[in-house]
């Protein structure tokens, strides 16, 4: 189903506008990884979703599965739920087990869609840290609905290098958390 889904929307992105990726090449060709992105809207979640070389499990608030339709297809296209409020050790686990196997799993960081710029939150930097992966910090710059895709028809998802969280000291977590957002005029490409 994740594949249908993921055509279904390149199809539809790329004949109503464009999508520009840039450093692709910082992506790890195989095995685990983090991939951070910035979150203003939907429309991130499926250019970084479409934008990938392999499916993304998607970290998603909980409360995006309490109609059972919606929960239904989420769980199909990989998210899975996250109690932001109040995190269960599954919030850990889950996705741990995810890179442990050799997936990928998205989180946002910021933990909510915004415009504004709001602090980091840990999970990404404790759930690397413990899966012992590599963080590939994204920003996307580009409009965060249908509607504004349909007026303003361009994206551009940028890829940072990936970094490894080596066992993160509480103090030094705050410094982790400080790359999870990449700045285009910053070491980019």
């Amino acid at each position: 189903m994740y594949t249908f889904f993921a055509n279904l929307a390149r199809i539809i992105l790329r004949a109503t506008g464009k999508i520009e990726v840039k450093n692709k090449h910082c992506l790890p060709a195989d095995g685990g990884y983090v991939v951070t992105c910035s979150h203003s809207g939907w429309l991130d979640v499926a250019v970084l979703g479409i934008s990938m070389p392999r499916p993304v499990h998607f970290m998603a608030k909980q409360e995006l599965f309490r109609r059972k339709g919606i929960s239904a297809i989420l769980y199909k296209i990989n998210a899975f739920p996250i109690n932001r409020e109040n995190p269960s050790p599954s919030s850990i686990k889950t996705p741990v087990k995810l890179l442990k196997s050799g997936k990928i799993v998205g989180i946002f960081p910021s933990g909510t869609r915004t415009a504004e710029e709001v602090p980091a939150k840990r999970g990404a930097v404790t759930i690397a840290n413990l899966a012992r992966v590599p963080i590939v910090p994204a920003i996307y710059e580009g409009p965060g609905t249908f509607k504004a895709w349909l007026k303003v028809r361009k994206a551009t998802l940028t890829f940072g290098e990936p970094f490894y969280v080596e066992s993160a000291r509480k103090d030094q977590i705050g410094i982790y958390v400080e790359r999870l957002t990449v700045e285009p005029s910053r070491n980019i490409g």
